[in-house]
């Protein structure tokens, strides 16, 4: 058992050695062999006997795969990691989402462009009473109707006397009947090709029925049958071809004639708005900006706006509207344009007070023809301002400042529906041209109210909103622009064809403590020379000019010139004298100079409050002065 269980190992072990050692040369082989295995043939002839080799080379084989899936997987895993290494490594840029919502605006309105969107719609009104009077002719043709069923009968006809030579067209699936009568094959020679090709003519099967009884009953009659039928249809597709031929011409023609219409496509239409195209033009993003921050930057919404108001001008007739004369020239007192606040905005003054008048009142407000014609005259006004005060490039102005003035306003009456008809324009179609509105001269019940509808507006709108009442009104306004360039009317020193000054002359603003005395020194330039003096002595070429105003008065004023020389003598140039607030808003007064020196002016506050003092000077030459 021992000898034997020897012997065994000893068989084993080369049998071992022996698959170890084949395998790597036949898997060498294998690998060798295999590109021109297709070139040698007697190769793969002769590794066939050889089969216990070639399976156990495939067992390594499948080791050697095991060994490779192994390994690349982890290749793969690695790349990933690096991916995913560089993925989060990588920070996107930050985009702006105002930029962004003004491209997706643009991209909207080149669409609508492309589409005609802009156009007003038709109106639906004029095609309403056309539908009544219609109604009867329905009934006129429903009568001609009936005559025309007749025609397609008589036509129905024509094709049955065209159908019966047709039916043979279909005998092409003779094969049936080539299988029942094989020996007469001359007929199936004679058979023509044509037939088959006239196949889009529907065969009616009664017919075709009929013939292939005849053709059971009698072959030779059947071939007969089919002969005819042969000759006879190749006669008529020729004249069922002239007759529908035509048809097809026709209805070929008749689009032919209508394509001609559609191409001349209209070019997309080009929509200007305050004279500015909606694209293609650098001032056209400030254009779409407003309507996208009315709209808080919904590019949607901004669009459905944007759409009514370009209707709406359309509508309205706003290109024509600017060259109209409305002949309202008295309603510049209630609305005008006057001066520029602190950051450039032109300032519009709104004046109700101005109605008080009746004349005035009756003329904008008389009837609902006057009305129209106010808002008319109210937008055309806006317009123009638009047009002429603002600048839409980029960085430019392009908003202003409002002024509204509730001193002696109306109440109730006539102009009510208009004032809230124009509020309404103007909030719909004229969206963030108003960069201030400062309301002034508001009484005690306006104020009430307005803090009680204040939380209902955004924070937005409450930032552009100001109140004051009478007291403060003047002050309130100089915060925000200068007071050279705000209407004497107003508190300011700014008036219309004023031969001194301009709103390029600085005002100086002091305020004056109650119970006390201000004097205000307005020194005379000094020429350094004496012959200078001499000279302008002799040709009085030199006069100073200054002016002045304290808010609400109830101060004394005087005036003074004091010289510089030790032994010169003070000249009196205004007497002190009380001033109330009925008296003129504003003291001009001028002095020609004679020497050097300097003008006091001398203002005294007997009151409990203080008191705003407005003034600025000039040194004019006398020719200016003339």
């Amino acid at each position: 058992m021992a000898d034997e269980a020897q012997s065994k190992a000893h068989d084993a072990a080369p049998a071992a050695e022996v698959v170890v050692s084949e395998a790597p040369a036949e898997e060498k082989v294998a690998v060798t062999e295999a590109p021109p295995a297709v070139t040698a043939p007697e190769a793969v002839v002769a590794e066939e006997p050889e089969k216990p080799a070639e399976e156990a080379a495939p067992e390594a084989g499948e080791k050697k795969p095991k060994a490779e899936e192994g390994a690349a997987p982890a290749e793969t895993t690695e790349a990933p990691s690096d991916s995913l290494k560089d993925e989060s490594t990588a920070v996107p840029d930050p985009v702006d989402p105002e930029k962004k919502a003004l491209d997706d605006f643009k991209q909207l309105v080149q669409a609508a462009l492309a589409n005609n969107e802009f156009a007003p719609p038709s109106p639906p009104s004029p095609p309403t009473p056309p539908a009544k009077e219609e109604e009867p002719a329905p009934a006129k043709e429903e009568e001609s109707k009936p005559e025309e069923p007749a025609a397609p009968a008589t036509e129905e006809p024509k094709i049955e006397t065209e159908e019966p030579p047709k039916p043979a067209e279909t005998e092409t699936p003779a094969p049936p009947v080539a299988a029942e009568v094989e020996p007469s094959k001359p007929a199936a020679e004679e058979e023509p090709v044509p037939p088959v090709k006239v196949e889009p003519l529907p065969p009616p099967p009664p017919p075709v029925e009929e013939k292939a009884v005849a053709a059971d009953e009698d072959g030779a009659k059947t071939v007969e049958a089919i002969e005819e039928t042969v000759v006879a249809v190749t006669a008529p597709p020729p004249a069922a071809t002239e007759e529908v031929t035509p048809a097809v011409d026709e209805a070929t023609k008749e689009p032919l004639a209508e394509t001609p219409a559609p191409p001349p496509a209209e070019p997309p239409e080009e929509v200007f708005i305050w004279g500015v195209p909606l694209v293609g033009d650098e001032k056209s993003d400030t254009i779409l900006l407003k309507f996208l921050r009315a709209r808080d930057f919904k590019v949607k919404d901004a669009m459905v706006m944007l759409k009514n108001s370009v209707i709406w001008r359309k509508q309205f007739g706003i290109e024509a509207l600017l060259e109209e004369d409305l002949g309202l020239p008295e309603l510049e007192k209630a609305v005008f344009m006057h001066g520029f606040d602190k950051e450039g905005h032109p300032v519009c003054y709104n004046v109700y007070g101005e109605f008080q008048n009746k004349e005035l009142y009756e003329k904008a407000f008389g009837d609902e023809e006057k009305r129209q014609k106010f808002l008319k005259w109210r937008i055309q006004y806006l317009e123009k301002g638009i047009r002429e005060l603002l600048d839409f490039s980029p960085g430019g102005i392009s908003s202003m400042v409002q002024v509204t003035d509730l001193k002696n306003t109306p109440r109730l009456g006539k102009h009510r529906q208009a004032t809230k008809q124009a509020v309404t324009l103007l909030q719909d179609n004229y969206p963030e041209f108003i960069a201030k509105k400062v309301f002034i001269n508001v009484p005690w019940w306006y104020l009430a109210f307005n803090r009680m509808i204040s939380p209902f507006f955004t924070q937005r709108t409450k930032s552009k909103f100001v109140f004051a009442g009478p007291s403060k009104s003047a002050e309130t306004l100089f915060k925000y622009i200068a007071p050279e360039q705000v209407p004497v009317a107003f508190g300011g020193l700014s008036k219309e064809n004023d031969p001194d000054f301009t709103t390029a002359d600085a005002v100086t603003e002091v305020t004056i403590k109650p119970s006390s005395k201000q004097s205000i020194e307005i020194p005379v330039p000094e020429f350094g020379n004496s012959s200078v003096w001499i000279v302008m002595l002799s040709s009085q070429t030199t006069l100073l000019v200054w002016e002045l105003r304290v808010l609400g008065w109830e101060v004394s004023y005087g005036a003074e010139f004091v010289p510089s020389a030790e032994d010169g003598y003070t000249v009196i140039v205004q007497k002190t004298r009380k001033l109330i607030a009925t008296d003129e808003p504003v003291i001009k007064t001028s002095f020609k100079i004679g020497e050097p020196g300097k003008v006091v002016l001398n203002i005294e506050n007997p009151t409990s409050k203080k008191k705003k003092l407005l003034y600025r000077s000039k040194v004019k030459s006398s020719a200016e002065s003339t």
